[in-house]
């Protein structure tokens, strides 16, 4: 389960550059007022071997009684609430104000691990900018710079540090007889059928249910069997009776949502085709994409609409999500279970892509003939060479690619590269990652000589 890092603070400290900084993208929007940040912003991140999702608040102020204020204070309260370490951001320039001494109040009621980091710090002494956060009482504040990336992963690193490393162990999905357990994580916004399809699948009788160690959060684990095979579905809207699902007011937390995928083998993207797919479906599949995880999406509530309505919905699908043209699409009914089987189907054709194991000789066999088909262009005046591919891991599948001057290898021909080794091995249902490793020129040292 991925550790959970939550950047607070009042508005203008530079938070979102600092989200910007970790995740190493521009996902979240940066302009020099204050409160732009109104929403909570997710990402992925990776700090040496340490992969955690950062969520990017809204500026703070905590004695906001009504309007927008009040609105961004309940969202930074939620973030709180599902963190596993908070960097409660300060400004190093304009000191310590009555607001973040408020904030401060509130970290620490909240009993999450907080570390102070003093932002804009650059060209100051370090120990200058932030010696007076001293009195918040919250531990050693750290002077950084999000804009210039000074201290910035030393101050991650600690706060990652705060969080207890997971037992390797505990997310095993294997029997105790040795039977692989397929995880199966169903995602969706609130309202499209997510609990009716989990309820369809599990049925009403054996369902063992348990809390997964080591999280905080209310994400459930069903173990359930289907024709023979042994499967946990991740539920992250918690157990419920048939008879008392009632979802149109369903909770929708995004961090449930961005663990479950983590910690899923398939992923079921659920839709609802009585109306439009949204901005939010689309977010959700990127980060499904972003996290390598098989895939495969169902369309629920499919039953009773109009032919019309139905080819509007296909043509919608190809438009916004075309990019998830690897996974396998399902047109269901989760409450008359019409069209569940199939899409168990393809759930377990996607983990069986996503675990393949593809030997050497194949898989170099297979690169030789893409290369013949279609070489790689020239940079400068050679053209790069490929040389061998090895398997280098499953769930997704990555594939590491030898030779020479590798690195000028462009984006387009590593796409054509991955459409054709999915195509060739039939991997339908997971995305696949290809790696290239350059070689090292032995003549490099020789010529330097020379000169």
């Amino acid at each position: 389960m991925l550790p959970t890092l939550v950047l607070v603070g009042r508005p203008n400290v530079g938070k979102s550059t600092l989200f910007n900084r970790i995740t190493r993208t521009r996902a979240a929007l940066v302009a020099d007022f204050p409160g732009l940040t109104r929403d909570r912003h997710y990402g992925r991140a990776r700090i040496g071997d340490r992969a955690f999702l950062v969520v990017d608040t809204g500026g703070f102020e905590p004695v906001a009684k009504d309007g927008i204020l009040h609105e961004m204070a309940k969202q930074t309260r939620q973030a709180i609430a599902e963190s596993d370490v908070i960097v409660f951001l300060v400004d190093g320039r304009a000191g310590l104000t009555e607001a973040d001494k408020s904030i401060a109040d509130l970290l620490r009621r909240s009993g999450r691990p907080v570390v102070v980091a003093a932002n804009k710090a650059e060209g100051m002494v370090p120990e200058r900018a932030a010696a007076e956060f001293h009195e918040l009482g919250l531990g050693e504040p750290h002077a950084i710079s999000s804009a210039h990336g000074e201290n910035v992963n030393a101050v991650v690193e600690h706060a990652l540090d705060q969080i207890p490393r997971p037992d390797a162990t505990a997310d095993a999905a294997i029997l105790p007889d040795g039977v692989e357990r397929v995880k199966v994580a169903i995602i969706g916004r609130p309202n499209v059928g997510k609990s009716t399809l989990v309820n369809t699948l599990l049925g009403e009788e054996r369902v063992i249910a348990f809390d997964q160690p080591g999280t905080t959060r209310d994400s459930i684990y069903l173990d359930f069997e289907r024709n023979g095979r042994a499967y946990t579905l991740i539920d992250t809207a918690g157990v419920r009776r048939r008879g008392k699902v009632i979802e149109a007011i369903e909770k929708f937390s995004v961090i449930k949502t961005l663990q479950a995928i983590e910690d899923a083998n398939v992923v079921v993207l659920l839709l609802d085709a009585s109306s439009e797919i949204t901005e939010q479906d689309a977010h959700l599949a990127g980060y499904i994409l972003e996290a390598g995880r098989a895939l495969v999406v169902g369309v629920n509530k499919w039953d009773g609409l109009a032919a019309e309505r139905r080819e509007e919905i296909k043509r919608e699908l190809d438009r916004k999500l075309g990019f998830l043209n690897f996974a396998q699409q399902h047109f269901i009914s989760a409450k008359e279970n019409r069209g569940v089987p199939a899409l168990m189907r393809s759930v377990d054709a996607a983990y069986t892509a996503a675990m393949a194991k593809l030997p050497t000789p194949k898989l170099t066999r297979a690169l030789i003939e893409a290369v013949k088909r279609q070489q790689p262009p020239r940079a400068g005046m050679g053209r790069p060479k490929l040389r061998y591919a090895h398997q280098g891991g499953q769930n997704p599948p990555l594939i590491i690619i030898h030779g020479t001057a590798l690195g000028h290898i462009p984006e387009p021909y590593r796409r054509y590269l991955e459409h054709f080794f999915s195509d060739a091995f039939q991997l339908r249902g997971t995305p696949l990652r290809i790696q290239f490793k350059t070689g090292a020129n032995p003549y490099a040292n020789t010529r330097r000589q020379s000169r």
